[in-house]
């Protein structure tokens, strides 16, 4: 594998190394340039601030405070897997020169033997190994590992990726199937999938091995965690979460067939088992990955991508359990269904799949970091009310849901990071002679195809505009497929090649228009994606969404802010019989963004005065509402927000003419 590939994994395709592919502007070039600028800055003060760089020089002593957590060193490995690629894209010296500093570090705590954890290394050294389930020495090396392999795919600096193969030949020593091995994985899931990475730079089958080895182990009778449980003492029934489906352990991971537990973590363990399944060939796991799928994409995801609706569990509960206030789902969670999006693509280009990637990519993924790219959110609800938090709780009415600078358990902000920093390496994924383009999003780039290169430019103002112009010039003529993603929302899309307008229903199989002929320098391909505004229902089942829809354009989803409708945002109805009007905005933060405008109307206060309960039919008067994209809430002046408001039948009568907002 040369330096600068990305990801791939051995299979159908795989994607485009992220060194040749350059954003130019646009919307995902201002959310990356905004990434690299403010938010790695700001995010290695607060590492270094919070102690999590400095534990790495395991100066902590017994007695001190602020011992270094189980989890602090995967945010490090996070931060530095986001500088790499933001590296990658923008090369900038003295960021490359912080990073070698905390390399050096990370280097200099690894211990005799390979072992490297700092809070196992000076807080409880007799406790390393000794809980899998609950403590992350397997998650903290997967995250470590895979900023190792990004960075040395950025920059050809050996150092980091050395230190992370001897970790990892220490881990293939300790765990495995062999008599004197552990038999154990990790409680939260993700060294699987660094392995697999680590395997395809480094072209050892040892890590392949390992890899396969976790997804294979879990689940597996005698349970591990029931066996380490007794070794400490434990009774493994008063397990804190109570089941294994918290950690996706409860059967070997072949029979599930729901999506369960902790959302972060079930994202993780699918893109293990997705890579797995794409590196060894194994069609049993890759029918496990899609059956889950399945599950999660038809009964369990919100609107915006969103995973994981509850907080006790930070993840599923049942079918169709889609809360909007209460909902917790984690910022982590939605990053983690891009990951393994972007995987189930590469073993299958399916238009559906790249719909809900390209879902969680402008909804419930970069919701997490604020404009200014200075702070986070956690969880990302539905519905936010004053007083109450992001999971429906009451604090004092005075509270606002807004996102905070840090977190005590950091690990969104630098997920964040690393998911908007590695964008350019979604858009592209390439077989022998087909070029899949799954995103659109103004770059150029130097792609292989059929055997050459061939340079790929693409103008658009996509989301915001519906026109997506390509160029291409290949090295010489010839003959190859490109693939072009037809959204699912889009119900009318034109394609035209060299100005002459192409049939989409041939040509198109299963989302993706393939266009196979012999391509030519200076080649144009004209795309259009009309994006009428769409009123979105869920299904029945989704109790909390009845007589409600949210508006959708695009592959943007929109929410109701208070800073532009008042308060009482669900004394509000949609009407069903009216358009929507687009305005954009000529400066500030909604500069040149589309804001949607409708007409609604609004329940009367009055008929409530001196009253808790009445009869039924109160009155309404018209109003007019705007709806923003929902990534861009809580952006400006605090107070409700709201994404799935009211729509009336049609006929709805006791309404007033008195205009009223």
């Amino acid at each position: 594998m040369t330096q600068g590939e990305c990801n791939a994994v051995p299979g159908t395709s795989m994607s485009a190394g992220l060194q040749h592919v350059r954003i130019n502007g646009g919307f995902w070039g201002r959310l990356m340039e905004v990434n690299r600028s403010v938010t790695l800055p700001i995010q290695y003060k607060q590492s270094k601030d919070t102690g999590r760089i400095d534990a790495f020089k395991l100066a902590w002593k017994q007695g001190d405070d602020n011992p270094p957590h189980i989890f602090w060193d995967s945010d490090v490995g996070k931060w530095i897997e986001a500088a790499a690629y933001s590296l990658s894209a923008s090369p900038d010296a003295a960021l490359e020169r912080l990073v070698d500093s905390v390399i050096d570090l990370i280097a200099r705590a690894q211990q005799p033997d390979g072992y490297l954890n700092t809070h196992f290394t000076v807080v409880e050294p007799e406790k390393r190994w000794t809980n899998l389930r609950d403590n992350h020495e397997l998650y903290c090396a997967g995250h470590l590992i895979e900023g190792s392999v990004a960075y040395y795919q950025a920059t050809g600096k050996r150092r980091f990726l050395d230190v992370m193969c001897r970790y990892a030949d220490y881990i293939g020593k300790l765990f495995g199937p062999r008599k004197g091995q552990k038999r154990g994985y990790c409680g939260h899931e993700e060294i699987e999938l660094a392995l697999i990475k680590l395997h395809l730079v480094t072209n050892e089958r040892r890590y392949l091995d390992l890899a396969r080895y976790f997804i294979d182990e879990r689940g597996r009778s005698p349970h591990y965690f029931d066996q380490e449980a007794r070794a400490r003492g434990e009774e493994p029934r008063k397990f804190w979460a109570k089941t294994y489906e918290y950690n996706q352990a409860h059967v070997p991971v072949r029979e599930q067939a729901e999506v369960v537990g902790h959302a972060v973590r079930a994202m993780y363990l699918y893109c293990g088992m997705t890579d797995v399944a794409q590196a060894t060939g194994d069609k049993t796991l890759l029918k496990a990955c899609k059956r889950l799928w399945k599950n999660l994409v038809e009964r369990r995801m919100h609107i915006t991508g969103g995973l994981g609706p509850v907080a006790a569990n930070e993840g599923f509960t049942c079918d169709y359990d889609l809360p909007n206030e209460s909902a917790y789902l984690e910022s982590c969670a939605a990053i983690g269904l891009v990951f393994w999006a972007q995987r189930m693509l590469n073993a299958e280009f399916d238009g559906e799949v790249a719909d809900v990637m390209e879902r969680a990519l402008y909804n419930g993924t970069i919701s997490g970091v604020s404009f200014d790219g200075k702070t986070f959110f956690y969880g990302n609800p539905l519905a936010a009310h004053p007083g109450f938090d992001g999971n429906g709780r009451f604090v004092n009415k005075e509270y606002h849901y807004r996102r905070s600078e840090w977190f005590g358990c950091a690990c969104c902000p630098p997920n964040i990071a690393r998911m908007i920093a590695q964008f350019p390496g979604f858009v592209y994924s390439i077989r022998a002679r087909e070029l899949a383009v799954h995103h659109y999003a103004g770059s150029e780039s130097q792609v292989t195809v059929a055997g050459q290169t061939v340079r790929l430019v693409q103008e658009t103002a996509y989301p915001w505009q519906e026109r997506v112009v390509l160029r291409l010039t290949p090295e010489r003529a010839s003959v190859w497929t490109l693939a072009l993603r037809i959204p699912g929302w889009c119900r009318e899309a034109t394609l035209c090649v060299n100005d002459k307008a192409v049939a989409l229903a041939p040509v198109t199989t299963r989302g993706y228009a393939r266009i196979r002929r012999k391509w030519h320098p200076g080649d144009r391909v004209d795309l259009v994606l009309p994006m009428p505004v769409e009123r979105i229902a869920a299904h029945p089942a989704v109790r909390q969404n009845g007589g409600r829809v949210a508006l959708q354009r695009g592959p943007v989803v929109y929410c109701f802010e208070e800073a532009d409708n008042g308060s009482n945002l669900n004394d509000v109805v949609l009407r069903p019989d009216r358009a929507f009007k687009i305005t954009r905005g000529d400066s500030g933060l909604l500069a040149g963004v589309p804001r949607i405008h409708a007409k609604a109307w609004r329940r009367e206060p009055e008929d409530w005065k001196g009253r808790l309960y009445g009869r039924q039919g109160s009155r309404h008067v018209h109003c007019d509402v705007t709806a923003i994209p929902y990534f861009m809430w809580a952006n400006r002046s605090p107070g409700e927000m709201l994404v799935w408001i009211r729509q009336a039948e049609q006929g709805k009568s006791n309404v007033r003419d008195r205009p009223r907002r």
